[in-house]
């Protein structure tokens, strides 16, 4: 890591959305010759170079020409125990959840494996541009807490909690309510607010929390200030049937949450692919917000996530890669996966490069209630940045090289980008990672 307090221009072409491109136009800022200055960990100026140049004549430059500066990217969905089951493919997410993902969050009990699981988490993370990510932990509070630790040293801005179930599971992974809120308690002493680390309380899903489970999660939210709150919702057809016959009481997957007031500003739910327009109309009324995996949908056969609906009902909606019902760590990926299935999805929306930019990376801001403080280079935010630029002979240098708008360049970053194009990361200033020494 270096330290982020010495002033420095960052010279490079960049872009960031500090408006939302799905409610104006001309919410992408683009600058062919950049520049960004950066001071105690924050955006002091964004602009044309010569511009921010002007302005602070004695300020170094890093000439970053030849690559690409945007705002570090978020993810707003992943599981850290699941890392190692990449891959698992042919199943719906209810037998993939049996065959694949239980048996490896039930080996996160081994504090050893759970610390080596943590380490290569964060390092995919950051080796991918991801500067900001709401993590589901483990179900064991050791294993969590060395997520935090990981995450600390790694210098990222991780929110995550422990994975809170007490039924339909495989009974190692269960906790009594009473067990869960006292485990949960002692991880947000230790680690909410720490640093650039935050709590959010992480009942698996509806169908492995009872309802007493589901008072201990609530009970959480209200005795201790600023956590978050994420869990599933809507994921699959068979899910919710499953959720219908747990909670015969509920008109709908949503109302089963809202009953212990765990819906609100600073609620995360996963996938809403199958959502109703009376659910549309609650979580935007609440301020809660969705984040949308369209490789783990299309992976798990879980649908077409219908965004055209969301947007217009008003609901705030991210980026997740849910590792490892996914695919990967990119987030650029899934800015591809979802503009792709887009294109497929039954009055779905068609998404230019500004709409991928600004879900990769404000949105996931707005969606984590952290927008006053990451996802765009307004003056002020903290400078979290990734630097890409594309590998010699690449496909995608080949097309940045005739690349004569903008627009066209970031449509193929986030057509062609993957890991092998992120040369630097910065967190509030912070170089978290760089390619050429980062060898590990």
């Amino acid at each position: 890591m270096t330290s982020p307090d010495r002033a420095e221009i960052l010279r490079a072409p960049l872009f960031h959305t500090p408006r939302n491109p799905f409610l104006e136009s001309g919410a992408l800022e683009a600058y062919w010759d950049g520049a960004l200055l950066i001071s105690g960990g924050r955006i002091e100026a964004c602009g044309e170079y010569s511009a921010v140049r002007a302005n602070h004549p004695h300020a170094p430059v890093a000439d970053l020409r030849g690559g690409f500066l945007l705002p570090g990217l978020i993810d707003t969905h992943i599981h850290f125990p699941q890392i190692r089951v990449l891959g698992g493919l042919g199943k719906d997410l209810l037998s993939w959840l049996e065959e694949f993902a239980l048996p490896e969050e039930a080996r996160m009990s081994r504090l050893l494996y759970a610390c080596e699981t943590a380490r290569r988490f964060v390092r995919a993370l950051v080796s991918h541009g991801t500067t900001t990510a709401l993590v589901f932990g483990a179900h064991f509070a050791p294993a969590t807490a060395a997520l935090f630790d990981a995450a600390e040293r790694a210098g990222l801005r991780i929110i995550s909690g422990m994975v809170l179930s007490d039924r339909l599971l495989r009974p190692e992974l269960h906790q009594t309510p009473e067990e869960a809120y006292r485990a949960s308690a002692g991880l947000i002493a230790r680690f909410h607010g720490r640093g650039r680390l935050l709590y959010a309380v992480t009942p698996r899903f509806a169908v492995s929390a009872s309802e007493a489970m589901l008072e201990a999660s609530a009970a959480l939210m209200r005795d201790h200030k600023g956590l978050r709150f994420q869990t599933h919702l809507n994921e699959s057809r068979a899910e919710l049937a499953e959720v219908a016959r747990l909670f015969p009481w509920a008109a709908d997957y949503l109302a089963v949450y809202e009953r212990f007031h765990l819906c609100g500003r600073g609620a995360v739910f996963a996938h809403n692919v199958h959502a109703s327009a009376s659910e549309l109309e609650r979580l935007a009324a609440s301020g809660a917000a969705v984040s949308h995996c369209p490789s783990s949908n299309a992976a798990l056969g879980s649908g077409l996530f219908p965004l055209r609906r969301h947007i217009q009902a008003g609901v705030k909606c991210a980026l997740g890669t849910d590792v490892g019902g996914g695919t990967g760590f990119g987030i650029l990926k899934e800015g591809l996966q979802a503009y792709l299935l887009q294109r497929l999805t039954p009055e779905g929306l068609i998404l230019d490069p500004a709409h991928l930019l600004y879900l990769a990376t404000r949105a996931g801001a707005e969606a984590l209630d952290l927008a006053d403080h990451t996802g765009d280079f307004t003056p002020g935010k903290a400078a979290d940045i990734v630097y890409l630029s594309p590998p010699k002979n690449s496909a995608l240098a080949a097309v940045l090289e005739c690349a004569d708008r903008l627009d066209r360049v970031l449509a193929a970053l986030f057509t062609l980008g993957d890991s092998s194009c992120v040369k630097q990361v910065r967190v509030g200033g912070m170089r978290v990672y760089d390619a050429e020494s980062d060898l590990d």
